[in-house]
């Protein structure tokens, strides 16, 4: 059973089972399959607290001031404004929040009891056995561009149509390919990377084949995602003269030729992009390539629990690693939350390299001397300053415009995840002095 059928079912809005999912902060992969279908253990909790969540729903929709939470959860009006204040939380002028302010979710923050929404879970799941870790968010703003492949009877009730193409933008090494094929999974289409070969003139099995017969064959094969990269470079708006005997030019003419049979033939493209700007109008287009997903650098909340993943990922129960991280209580995600807070605007891959320095120096101390398993704040910062060597001038540049393509397109999807990467990347700006001019820094003051 799907989210659609279960909500329909039990008369809830699909988009209140979301928000309690975002609010509790429930993992996704114990919620849903790969292919966005009912986990047994949520499907079960959803019908056994059927009335609860119709409470939260019905809360969810009421506009309230923070005064008047206190008041519903018994709690100090202050601690209540703090949180909305940190989720940015949309208000009027009166003081009266808007809706989708939950006084459930506040309340469990708060410490209220709630224990019997995770007693249906697995807590014995470690972060190194998941799939999934936090952006629940973007998990939810995917799951919904891509309803007319998950639910046929909402497709035939609109008549809405697949999307063509689909764009995923954001700063290197912050997971692009991973959501084209969480994206893959979801609709059920192989995955099949194009290669920069595939895009010129490439032999198959002793025959030369172009990049226009190569989109032909796939046409004919059943249910495919294409995932191109560099998108941003391929697609960009060129002079005639620049246009002129480039390769890109032609792969961009051959996807625009095709691409309004597509969805007949079963075919999506998902471009993975840096940024938006420059990319051809054309391109971007009603019923081409008009869904635009941001794919952002992880918060601190979620930099904290990737650290953790990436240092347990792979390690055996009696691992010596394993030992020394349970001695320092870096077994758990609050230890990680301190240096993850240094890690402002820092990549996916940033922190995998962080994990892997840190590995080596645990180890080094450790032949050293086996009795020395401390992991000190020298150790940590030490291992931040060599992960830092990615934090280039160009990489923050690609951050700044990335912030400015989800302020011009995404920014009501996304409010709290723009304030919050704006404000981590203020910290690396130059402050001019006299006429200097602004631009970004790097330095291990910052570290």
């Amino acid at each position: 059973m799907n989210l659609t059928e279960i909500a329909q079912k039990l008369s809830i809005s699909v988009q209140a089972i979301k928000k309690f999912i975002e609010d509790f902060r429930l993992n996704i992969d114990e919620c849903f399959t790969n292919d966005f279908q009912l986990q047994p253990e949520f499907e079960k909790f959803i019908i056994e607290n059927k009335e609860f969540l119709k409470k939260y729903e019905e809360d969810l929709n009421i506009k309230k001031s923070a005064q008047e939470i206190s008041e519903k959860i018994n709690k100090p009006t202050e601690k209540i404004s703090e949180i909305l204040e940190n989720n940015q939380a949309k208000i009027y002028d009166n003081g009266i929040y808007k809706s989708s302010v939950s006084s459930f979710s506040i309340d469990n923050q708060l410490g209220g009891n709630y224990q019997f929404v995770y007693k249906y879970f697995d807590q014995s799941n470690k972060l190194c056995h998941r799939d999934f870790i936090g952006y629940r968010d973007l998990f939810f703003y995917i799951s919904d561009a891509l309803e007319t492949f998950i639910n046929k009877v909402e497709t035939e009730n609109w008549g809405i149509q697949k999307p063509a193409g689909i764009i995923l933008y954001g700063p290197p090494g912050c997971g692009k390919i991973f959501w084209a094929k969480k994206i893959a999974e979801i609709t059920d289409y192989h995955f099949k990377e194009l290669k920069q070969h595939y895009l010129g003139a490439t032999f198959v099995d002793g025959s030369r084949e172009s990049f226009n017969q190569f989109l032909i064959s796939i046409m004919k094969q059943d249910h495919t995602l294409l995932f191109l990269e560099n998108f941003n470079e391929i697609m960009e708006t060129r002079t005639s003269a620049d246009a002129m005997n480039c390769e890109d030019e032609e792969t961009k003419e051959i996807v625009l030729h095709y691409i309004n049979k597509f969805e007949q033939e079963g075919v999506l493209m998902v471009g993975s992009a840096n940024f938006l700007e420059g990319i051809d109008s054309e391109i971007l287009a009603p019923g081409r390539f008009d869904i635009l997903i941001p794919v952002f650098p992880p918060n601190a909340e979620e930099r904290a629990e990737l650290l953790l993943y990436h240092m347990t990922k792979g390690l055996k129960d009696d691992s010596i690693l394993l030992e020394i991280l349970k001695e320092n209580k870096a077994d758990f995600v609050p230890f990680w939350l301190e240096i993850s807070g240094k890690m402002k605007a820092f990549s996916n891959t940033m922190l995998i390299d962080f994990t892997q320095s840190l590995k080596k120096k645990i180890r080094k101390q450790f032949n050293k001397n086996k009795s020395d398993k401390k992991m000190s704040e020298d150790l940590l910062n030490n291992a931040l300053r060599e992960a830092s060597a990615k934090l280039t001038p160009d990489y923050l540049e690609k951050v700044d415009q990335f912030l400015q393509d989800m302020k011009k397109n995404n920014y009501d999807d996304f409010p709290v995840r723009i304030s919050t990467l704006s404000q981590e990347l203020e910290t690396y700006k130059i402050q001019p002095i006299i006429d200097n001019p602004i631009g970004f820094q790097h330095n291990a003051e910052n570290f």
